[in-house]
């Protein structure tokens, strides 16, 4: 190795060859196929986000002038106290396409309050024309103003720094600059840093940013990208596809991504992926170190930020989530011999998942509440943050083998004429009988994440329905809001969490999952702003052949029930009966 290359990373490259033309061919093909998916958004949408970036920094200036003046400073401090507009995730990575958003942060001096932010910046943007819809959540992990601008999705959080003026030229690397900050403001300014130090930890950003691409695709494909439920997430992709880039410095994306399926099926985990060494500061802050904390000991899969104060940004994986990551590591790298060979190519890398097609047994986690969407974006956003915990809750039953979360929800939300039907349609919701009842009413907003193509069924419904408000559905709030010519609306979230069951010991023929399920019903409930007729939590056991419509996307075809023939009864199977899911809640 010359004296005069560059190394990245932790520990030498394990190879600095450059590609050979048939690397060059195939990775001509990977790109040929991000553009046929519409993973590259075009010049004029490009320069739209740049538009709406300027507008928003304009805003921040005059947002921090106008408070400045409110409070006493002088016009000339007012107008040099700046503010910035930072760009972080997908967008600032430079793999954004065209239906992503905009992780962006907003960054004031020392004097600009939390509070501030949620009056009269919200204030500012609400005048503004190209306002289409906005959602401030204040008591989130990291506080955020969510909002539709011109047609874009932003997520914008803020932090304050302890000095009088924010410089057009700052930058975010200094760590003093995080001295005397509170934890939500340190949480803010980290997602920035780390992107930034991403970038800056890749031998070839482009050979980097092509490969990312692919391998997002892949993880949203196979349905293993969602950090909330206990899948790596944007962050931690990147992390993962930027230590294989330091390792093959001279590479190209497509051997990238050969080497990532290769690598980390191979890995010896819990071994921590890192991108540089980890620092301390001048921070009296926790660093991930497995050796102080017994917590980062129980990382199963850790993926560690490079910037300080260094955090495993996969904390969030459980037993049964690592091992389907590891099994689709798996499938990959055996795709990825037939792709090498000329036998494969990169749409058989990129086959959807087959998760409603899996599992004989699902487990349908609904959250409702008898109020506004606004409303409900509240009470769902914590509902799926704890989905994890029923996952880990399940997985410690005797007899679950994986408890697998599906990574994305599905909304709806209906006027009802009458507390009864508004009870009748959150008991049934996510089964074949409320599917009925649900095209009957008038539906509030199309909210669904998914492709919901529902369509009225005829069939009875076999499942169990575990109710955890059963002491309180005959308890309605008759003053509830109301809305549509005095309906009430209603709003409801479902998730999925398929079961892999091994009942294998004598004798044992049912599983009872009662007492995770009451668990998770208290977690729900103890947040503080859950109510006692407005705010609802059900899990439903529905079989394979009984999932909805709404889970499968257009041209999808959904697993059909096989008429077993009959056969005469042997003396040795008269005794057996049907291993199944059981609950024992209220049907």
């Amino acid at each position: 190795m010359s004296m005069n290359t560059p190394t990245y990373g932790v520990t030498p490259p394990i190879s600095l060859a450059n590609p050979t033309p048939k690397d060059n061919e195939l990775n001509d093909l990977l790109i040929k196929e991000l553009k046929l998916r519409g993973s590259f958004e075009s010049e004029a949408a490009t320069r739209k986000r740049v538009k709406v970036l300027n507008t928003l920094q304009k805003l921040t200036e005059t947002f921090v002038y106008n408070v400045s003046r409110s409070k006493n400073m002088s016009e000339a401090m007012a107008r040099d106290a700046g503010g910035k507009l930072f760009t972080f995730g997908s967008y600032r990575l430079g793999v954004y396409g065209p239906s992503s958003d905009i992780d962006a942060l907003v960054v004031f001096p020392r004097y600009i309050t939390r509070e501030d932010f949620f009056t009269e910046f919200e204030k500012l943007l609400r005048e503004r024309p190209e306002l289409e819809e906005i959602n401030s959540v204040r008591e989130a992990f990291v506080p955020i103003i969510k909002l539709e601008f011109d047609g874009i999705s932003i997520d914008l959080i803020f932090a304050k720094l302890d000095i009088p003026r924010i410089p057009k030229d700052l930058t975010l690397t200094d760590k003093n600059l995080l001295k005397n900050i509170d934890e939500k403001d340190l949480r803010a300014l980290n997602g920035t840093r780390v992107t930034d130090e991403i970038l800056n930890l890749v031998p070839k950003p482009t050979v980097f940013k092509h490969a990312l691409r692919f391998i997002k695709m892949w993880a949203q494909q196979r349905a293993i990208y969602a950090n909330v439920y206990g899948f790596p997430g944007g962050v931690a992709w990147a992390m993962l596809v930027a230590r294989i880039c330091q390792l093959y410095p001279n590479a190209v994306s497509s051997y990238i991504v050969e080497k990532f399926f290769q690598i980390y099926s191979q890995w010896s985990w819990p071994q921590p992926v890192l991108l540089k060494q980890i620092e301390d500061g001048p921070l009296q802050v926790r660093v991930w170190n497995p050796k102080l904390y017994s917590l980062d000991r129980q990382h199963r899969m850790p993926v560690i930020t490079p910037a300080y104060p260094s955090m495993c940004a996969t904390h969030n994986i459980t037993a049964s989530t690592q091992k389907i990551i590891l099994d689709e590591f798996q499938r990959g790298t055996t795709i990825m011999h037939g792709i090498l060979d000329g036998t494969k190519n990169w749409l058989d890398l990129l086959q959807r998942h087959d998760f409603f097609h899996r599992y004989k047994f699902y487990l349908c986690v609904v959250a409702a509440t008898k109020s506004t969407y606004e409303e409900h974006l509240k009470y769902s956003g914590m509902f799926e943050s704890k989905l994890r915990l029923l996952v880990q809750k399940l997985e410690m039953v005797p007899g679950v083998e994986l408890a697998h979360p599906y990574v994305k929800s599905f909304e709806n939300g209906y006027y009802c004429d009458s507390e009864d039907q508004v009870l009748n349609l959150i008991n049934t919701y996510g089964t074949l009988k409320g599917e009925e009842l649900a095209s009957l009413l008038k539906s509030s907003k199309e909210k669904s994440e998914s492709s919901n193509n529902t369509t009225n069924q005829q069939d009875n419904n076999a499942s169990t329905n575990i109710n955890g408000d059963n002491e309180n559905l005959n308890q309605g709030n008759t003053n509830s809001d109301t809305t549509n010519d005095a309906k009430i609306e209603v709003n409801l979230t479902k998730l999925y969490i398929g079961l892999k069951l091994s009942l294998q010991k004598e004798g044992e023929k049912t599983l009872d999952i009662q007492h995770p399920c009451a668990e998770f019903f208290n977690i729900c409930k103890s947040w503080p702003e859950y109510e006692v007729g407005k705010h609802f939590v059900q899990i439903k056991n529905v079989k394979l052949y009984d999932l909805l419509n709404d889970v499968y996307v257009e041209g999808e075809t959904r697993p059909k029930k096989t008429v077993k023939r009959k056969r005469l009864v042997a003396k040795d199977d008269s005794k057996k009966k049907a291993k199944s899911v059981e609950a024992n809640g209220t049907a």
